[in-house]
């Protein structure tokens, strides 16, 4: 028989997310990494107390989800902790800790525990890559400046080491994903927040806006193929701005103006968002 006390480093903190992983095992096995369906097939129904203690009492609201899925009434799930800039990042290090110091009289338990391990810190530096991306992306086009990267966007941070770039990872669908390796989800993270566009979203508060935000950037991965002629167009359409504040300034020297220094693209933007929305049925827009 498999025992696992309430002792256990796997339960506390990181009880609900393992109640919520045997709710969706015992509904289909195969909707959970295959380490954890291994273990909760050696569990007898005399050890299965979890999932009573996490769901508590018939008439309270769910407490909280599987990484990824909202969550509602109390507690605070992992996907709250990788969304919310007002959660700190200390209680996941507390929970990794945690899971790190524990001993489990379970096979298979050192596999489960490391499958655990990866999972939580490499959706530590997903986040850390929302929140502190935009510091690292490539903003400056002439090379002029070193980019440092910040200590958050260090695997080492969350003690990966070289060995474990190339293990697979459960990451239950962030970045579009179930699974991929250390390395995989770097190069997609660079990709969507360090390239020559940055973003800062995680600020936002309105979790509709922050959300449609994060769909948009990682679905592609924040950039956009333009047509060779779409490019000439978005190029002519600036420099057409950039002349004519040249011009105006040339016609009405001294006179007090607001100039469209670092928005040029402003321009071409306008114009695309009248089309489109003309297109969409769009009949006046307000400036």
């Amino acid at each position: 028989m498999t025992y696992i006390g309430e002792s256990s480093q796997l339960f506390g903190a990181n009880e609900t997310y393992i109640a919520e992983l045997y709710s969706k095992w015992a509904i289909d096995p195969n909707s959970v990494d295959p380490g954890w369906a291994d273990f909760f097939e050696t569990l007898e129904p005399g050890d299965v107390d979890l999932q009573d203690d996490h769901k508590g009492p018939s008439w309270t609201k769910r407490k909280t989800a599987v990484m990824g899925q909202a969550t509602s009434g109390q507690g605070a799930s992992l996907s709250d902790y990788l969304s919310d800039p007002d959660l700190k990042q200390d209680a996941l290090h507390q929970l990794l800790a945690a899971i790190k110091g524990g001993g489990v009289a379970a096979s298979g338990s050192d596999q489960i525990r490391q499958a655990t391990l990866d999972s939580i810190r490499a959706l530590m530096l997903i986040r850390a890559y929302r929140m502190r991306g935009h510091m690292a992306a490539n903003l400056d086009p002439l090379g002029l400046e070193k980019r440092g990267d910040h200590p958050e966007l260090d695997p080492a941070s969350y003690d990966f080491e070289e060995r474990d770039y190339d293990r697979p990872i459960f990451i239950n669908y962030y970045l579009g994903l179930e699974s991929a390796t250390l390395r995989e989800i770097i190069k997609i993270c660079r990709q969507t927040y360090c390239g020559n566009i940055g973003v800062e979203f995680l600020h936002i508060q309105d979790a509709e806006e922050k959300s449609w935000i994060q769909e948009k950037i990682e679905s592609s991965r924040n950039r956009k193929d333009f047509t060779d002629l779409g490019r000439r167009t978005i190029l002519e359409r600036m420099t057409h701005a950039d002349m004519f504040e040249t011009y105006l300034d040339t016609k009405y020297r001294g006179t007090k103006r607001f100039g469209l220094d670092g928005a040029e693209s402003l321009v071409p933007m306008m114009e695309q968002i009248f089309k489109r929305g003309a297109q969409l049925g769009m009949e006046e827009a307000v400036l």
